[in-house]
């Protein structure tokens, strides 16, 4: 695929979202009265932070960058599976649309998710 200009690499087009989708999660963590783990999951996150140099305040995402090509809606269904069920691996919520800062609310449910997001494919809404 030939890309347009260097900002359509998917490498910065990667970058640019990481970048835009932890400040807005880190934003609506502080914001939220309800969250009562606040405290402790953005302390996480600065200490993850301090251990990289590119990031010294704060880090959300892992540092490396594997992107994968979303050809079928089957695949993307897949990779939207797997982000939704992170936070349920790991123990925050009982099931993806649970998890207040999870996309998983949109396209599983008919509720909104604290965090705005563009449905990749209203096709691909799971309910």
């Amino acid at each position: 695929m030939i890309m347009g200009s260097q900002q359509d690499n998917p490498e910065n087009i990667m970058r640019d979202m990481k970048r835009w989708t932890s400040i807005q999660l880190k934003e609506a963590i502080r914001n939220n009265p309800r969250e009562s783990r606040k405290a402790w999951m953005l302390q996480l996150m600065e200490e993850a932070g301090k251990e990289n140099n590119t990031h010294n305040e704060f880090q959300l995402w892992q540092p490396d960058n594997h992107p994968i090509e979303l050809y079928t809606p089957e695949v993307t269904s897949q990779k939207l599976d797997y982000i939704h069920y992170n936070p349920v691996k790991a123990g925050f919520t009982d099931l993806p649309e649970n998890y207040l800062y999870s996309s998983a609310r949109d396209y599983y449910t008919n509720r909104k998710g604290l965090i705005e997001i563009k449905l990749l494919d209203p096709a691909l809404r799971f309910y």
